[in-house]
């Protein structure tokens, strides 16, 4: 944990917040954090800066806190992507906070299993929980914008037009496609599919929306390494 991410309701007073889960074991075994020591935070959604620890309990922890720096700027890019198994849904949502990641939509296709859409890890406190660990490791206050669409026809040709205009859309797929282009500074809306890679079919459909299929060489990669690469090698 880089940052620490203060919530509203951490605040008993415009300056002062007290701690009490995780975040305050992390203080005392991590930072192991003494009365007077200054640990930087940042307020969800706002500005970051330092707190000064006034009290360390066994249970709690007062910080007076000073905010007045920005986060840092989120990447020009929404990400499409085919909705991972639940344990890499976990690494994927933690790995797009911490590169700064706008948006992602997760979307489904022929290859992602049915089960993956029960998955617990979909409910709303579940993928905010994975986004705040990203968020604290980049040290990054604000939550990428998530987005789920469960019949992919249906978004793709209503929907992903009007998502994708005004940007460069690709599609991460493998093949005899050109190669993924470097260092951009424009908006990118980019598909990445699922283990296994998007169907012809579904190919078809995102060309038709806008998006073009760009690739990395031959080697088949695991969704969540494909994601860091191509966002490093986009941006």
């Amino acid at each position: 944990m880089n940052l620490l991410l203060l919530e509203e309701a951490d605040f008993i007073a415009a300056d002062r917040v007290v701690l009490r889960d995780r975040r305050l074991v992390h203080m005392q075994e991590v930072h192991r954090a003494v009365v007077g020591d200054s640990l930087r935070v940042g307020r969800i959604g706002g500005l970051m800066g330092n707190a000064q620890l006034l009290r360390l309990e066994a249970t709690e922890a007062e910080l007076q806190v000073s905010v007045d720096q920005p986060p840092p700027a989120k990447l020009p890019l929404t990400l499409l992507l085919a909705l991972p198994r639940p344990k890499m849904l976990r690494r994927v949502l933690q790995t797009v906070a911490a590169m700064g990641v706008p948006k992602v939509v997760l979307v489904n296709s022929y290859r992602v299993e049915k089960s993956f859409w029960q998955t617990p890890f979909l409910e709303p406190e579940a993928i905010r929980e994975q986004l705040i660990l990203g968020l604290e490791q980049a040290r990054d206050t604000v939550l990428p914008e998530i987005i789920i669409e469960k019949r992919f026809k249906p978004f793709v040709e209503d929907r992903l037009p009007a998502m994708a205009a005004g940007s460069l859309g690709l599609i991460g797929h493998p093949g005899d496609y050109p190669a993924c282009p470097r260092g951009l500074d424009e908006p990118v809306t980019l598909a990445i599919g699922p283990e296994g890679g998007w169907i012809p079919y579904e190919v078809d459909l995102l060309t038709q929306a806008g998006l073009q299929p760009v690739q990395l060489g031959a080697r088949i990669l695991r969704v969540e390494t494909a994601v860091t690469a191509l966002l490093a090698r986009l941006f």
